[in-house]
C-alpha cells in the first residue's frame, strides 16, 4: 500500500518552459547578489538557491544548498521560517530516496532547534516529525516512531487551532495523519494503523462542519478511510467487516476514478481478488500516459510489478507475458534515465563552490556502502548458520514434544473458554453499570412529557442522554462519543458527571459546553471527543436556550405543523481543542411542539446493502405519525430502524429523546 502520488505535469510550450527556467535562474543569482550586499542572511539565501534548483528538478544540487541553510549554530528569529522550510523539504527529499538514516540525522537537530520557538510553524514541525517517524518505522524502530508520530499529531492539532480562513490547515492535518496510517499499513502494523485511521476520520468529521468544506476533498479522504479500514479489518480476520468497508469505499465518487480504481487494488490484492484487480489495472497504461509519468525504477516497482502479480494471480497468461515484457523494457530505459539523470545532477553539483567537498562526501559514501555491504554479508552468513543449526535441533526434539503440545493445546482451549466467559460476564456487568448511570427513560411532570431511549451497538457504548428538572427549569442533553465499546463508555461516564455538576450550578448551555470542553481537553492524548446538544427549557414560558456542539440538528414540530430541522450554529465537538468559546442560541417558545433529538445511530443506520436510514426517511416518519405522547414517537422510530436494518447488526449506538412542553 502506498499513498497516492501526484504526477501531474504542466504541459507548457517550449517558450513558456524556457521562460520559467530563466525565472528560476534569475532567482538563484538574485539570492547571490542580495547575500553579498548584506540584504538577506545566508540561511535565506541558501533556501532561495535550494528552492530555485529544486524547481528546475536539479535535486542533488538543491540538497547541497538546503544543507547549507541548516548549517547554523544559532538560529536568528528572522530566519526561522526559511530554516524550517529548508529542513522540511530536505527531509522529504531524502526520505523519498529511502535514505532513512540521513533523513533522521538531518531532521532531528532541526526539530530540536525549532521546538519551542514561537516563530516556528506547527505545520512544518508536524511534517518533520511525520517524516522522522516514517523513517524510524521503516528502520524497525517502532517505539521511537510511535513517539515521533504523536509529536506530529500534536503539532497538526495545534496548527488547526489557529485562524484557518480557507481550511488549508485542517486539510493539511487530515492529509498528514492519513499518511501516517499509510506508513503503518506499508510496514504491516495494521493494529496501530487503525488508531491513526480513526484519528483521520475524526479530523475529517470536524472539517465537514465548515461551510466552505471542499466536497471533493471530503469524498476522497472518506474513500481512503474506508479503504484503509477494509485492509485493517481483513488483516485482523474480520472478513465480513472488511467486505462491508470495501463496499462502502466503492460507493464514493473517488473510487470510480482511475486513481480510485488503482487505489482499490490495495485491498483486492490483499484479499486475493486478482481477477477484479487485473480488471482495474487495465487503466494503468492510460493513467501513466495521461500524466506523462517517467517509469523510473521506483515507479516500476510501485505500479507495474503489482499489475504483473494481479494478472498472474488471475491466470491471465497472455497478459502476464505482456506485462513482464513491459517491465523488462521499462527497466532498461529506467537504468539509462537513472544514469543520465545522475550525470546531469553531478554536473550541477560540480558548479557549486564546494566541488571538492562533495567529491569527498561521495567517495566516503561509496566506501561506507562497501563496508556496510561486507558487514551485511557476514551477518547473513552468520544468520544462515544459526538458522540451519536451529532447524536441526528443532527436528530432533520435535517428535518428543508433539504429544506434550497436544496436551498443552487442550489445556489452553479450556483456559481460553473460561477467559472468554469471564470477559463476557464482566461486559454484562459493565453494561448494567452504564445503563444505571442514565436516568429513567420516562419523565412526566405538569406541562411536560419526556421520553428517552439508549441502545448500545455493543455490550457497552458511547452514546448518552441525561436531564435535570428543578422547579420549572428542565436541563437536558444528548451526546455521541467518538468510537464505541469500553473506551467510549468511560468517556461517556465522565461527560454525564460533568453535565450534571454544571446543570446544578444553573449555567446556561453554552457555558456548560465551555466548561466540559476545558475539562475533557486536558490530558486527552487519545483525541476522543463528543458531539452534544444541550438545552434548557423554561416550562412556564416555553423558551428554549440551547447550544449545539457538532451534533445532528434536532427536529421541532410533528404531524400537525410539519416537523423540520432547527437551523443553528454547529460549533465544534467537545474535547478537541482547549479554550473554544461555544455560541448559544434560543427559541422564544416551543410550547405545543414536540422536540425530537437523536444520535446518528438513527439516520445512519444501515441495512445489509449498506443503505442508510437517512434524514428524509426520519422526517417522513415524524410528519406522518400522529403525536400521542413522546414514548410513542421514540418507539415508532426504533421499530422503523429495526425494519430498515433487516437483520444487519447495528453499526452504531442509537439514542433518541422526545419532549413536549404544554
Amino acid at each position: 500500500m502506498s499513498p497516492s502520488k501526484n504526477f501531474f505535469s504542466c504541459h507548457l510550450s517550449p517558450d513558456k518552459t524556457r521562460k520559467s527556467h530563466l525565472d528560476y535562474e534569475r532567482k538563484f543569482f538574485l539570492a547571490d547578489s542580495l547575500e553579498k550586499a548584506g540584504v538577506i542572511s545566508s540561511v535565506r539565501a541558501n533556501f532561495l538557491r535550494g528552492s530555485s534548483l529544486h524547481s528546475q528538478n536539479k535535486r542533488a544540487a538543491s540538497e547541497v544548498y538546503y544543507k547549507r541553510a541548516l548549517d547554523v549554530e544559532e538560529l536568528d528569529d528572522k530566519d526561522v521560517i526559511f530554516y524550517s522550510r529548508s529542513a522540511r523539504t530536505l527531509a522529504q527529499m531524502l526520505s523519498v530516496k529511502n535514505d532513512y538514516e540521513t533523513t533522521i540525522r538531518i531532521a532531528m537537530p532541526a526539530v530540536e532547534k525549532l521546538e519551542g520557538n514561537e516563530r516556528a510553524q506547527s505545520r512544518d514541525l508536524a511534517v518533520l516529525y511525520y517524516t522522522i517517524g516514517s523513517c524510524q518505522m521503516y528502520l524497525g524502530h517502532d517505539a521511537d516512531a510511535a513517539q515521533s508520530y504523536e509529536n506530529a499529531y500534536w503539532h497538526y492539532r495545534n496548527s488547526i487551532t489557529k485562524k484557518d480562513t480557507n481550511g488549508s490547515r485542517i486539510r493539511s492535518a487530515i492529509t498528514g495523519v492519513s499518511n501516517i496510517t499509510v506508513a503503518h499499513l506499508n510496514t504491516k502494523h495494521y493494529k496501530e494503523g487503525k488508531k491513526w485511521n480513526d484519528r483521520t476520520d475524526s479530523l475529517l468529521y470536524v472539517y465537514r462542519l465548515r461551510p466552505d468544506a471542499d466536497t471533493d476533498f471530503i469524498d476522497r479522504n472518506r474513500a481512503r478511510i474506508r479503504l484503509f479500514h477494509a485492509c485493517i479489518s481483513y488483516d485482523a480476520g474480520n472478513k465480513a467487516e472488511a467486505e462491508a468497508a470495501f463496499n462502502a469505499y466503492q460507493e464514493t465518487d473517488y473510487s470510480k476514478t482511475e486513481q480510485g480504481q488503482l487505489d482499490g487494488n490495495d485491498y483486492l490484492m490483499l484479499a486475493h481478488r486478482y481477477v477484479e484487480a487485473a480488471k482495474n489495472f487495465r487503466t494503468l497504461d492510460h493513467w501513466i500516459g495521461l500524466r506523462g509519468m517517467k517509469l523510473t525504477l521506483d515507479n516500476i516497482n510501485l505500479y507495474l510489478v503489482p499489475k504483473y502479480r494481479a494478472v498472474a494471480g488471475a491466470g491471465l497468461k497472455d497478459s502476464a507475458i505482456y506485462v513482464a515484457n513491459q517491465i523488462c523494457n521499462a527497466y532498461d530505459s529506467a537504468l539509462v534515465w537513472s544514469k543520465r539523470d545522475d550525470t546531469a545532477e553531478m554536473a550541477t553539483i560540480y558548479e557549486t563552490h564546494k566541488k571538492e567537498e562533495e567529491l569527498a562526501r561521495t567517495q566516503w559514501k561509496v566506501e561506507k556502502q562497501g563496508h556496510e555491504l561486507n558487514r551485511q554479508r557476514l551477518i547473513a552468513l552468520g544468520i544462515g548458520f544459526v538458522l540451519l543449526s536451529g532447524f536441526l535441533a528443532f527436528y530432533v526434539v520435535y517428535k518428543r514434544r508433539s504429544f506434550k503440545l497436544l496436551q498443552d493445546a487442550y489445556s489452553q482451549l479450556e483456559e481460553a473458554t473460561t477467559a472468554r466467559e469471564r470477559i463476557e460476564s464482566e461486559l454484562r456487568i459493565a453494561r448494567d453499570i452504564q445503563m444505571s448511570m442514565i436516568p429513567a427513560g420516562n419523565l412526566e411532570s405538569e406541562g411536560l412529557d419526556l421520553f428517552a431511549s439508549m441502545t448500545p451497538a455493543k455490550e457497552v457504548g458511547g452514546d448518552l442522554y441525561d436531564y435535570f428538572l428543578e422547579k420549572n427549569n428542565l436541563y437536558f442533553a444528548i451526546g455521541d462519543v467518538s468510537g464505541k465499546g469500553v473506551p467510549a463508555s468511560l468517556f461517556m461516564a465522565q461527560v454525564i458527571r460533568l453535565f450534571r455538576a454544571m446543570a446544578k450550578h444553573h449555567y446556561p448551555p453554552a457555558e456548560i459546553c465551555n466548561r466540559i470542553n476545558d475539562e475533557l481537553t486536558e490530558n486527552n492524548d487519545n483525541g476522543m471527543f463528543i458531539t452534544m446538544f444541550i438545552g434548557l427549557v423554561d416550562l412556564t414560558t416555553g423558551r428554549l436556550d440551547f447550544c449545539n456542539a457538532g451534533h445532528n440538528p434536532p427536529v421541532l414540530g410533528g404531524d400537525a405543523d410539519g416537523g423540520n430541522f432547527i437551523q443553528m450554529n454547529p460549533n465544534a465537538p467537545i474535547g478537541l481543542w482547549q479554550g473554544l468559546e461555544y455560541e448559544g442560541e434560543f427559541i422564544e417558545s416551543i410550547k405545543g411542539k414536540p422536540l425530537f433529538i437523536y444520535t446518528d445511530g438513527l439516520n445512519e443506520a444501515e441495512n445489509p446493502q449498506l443503505v442508510r436510514f437517512g434524514d428524509e426517511h426520519m422526517l417522513e416518519v415524524l410528519r406522518e405519525t400522529k403525536f400521542s405522547n413522546s414514548m410513542q414517537i421514540v418507539e415508532k422510530l426504533k421499530r422503523q430502524v429495526e425494519e430498515h436494518r433487516a437483520g444487519a447488526d447495528p453499526n452504531d449506538d442509537l439514542t433518541m429523546m422526545c419532549l413536549k412542553v404544554g
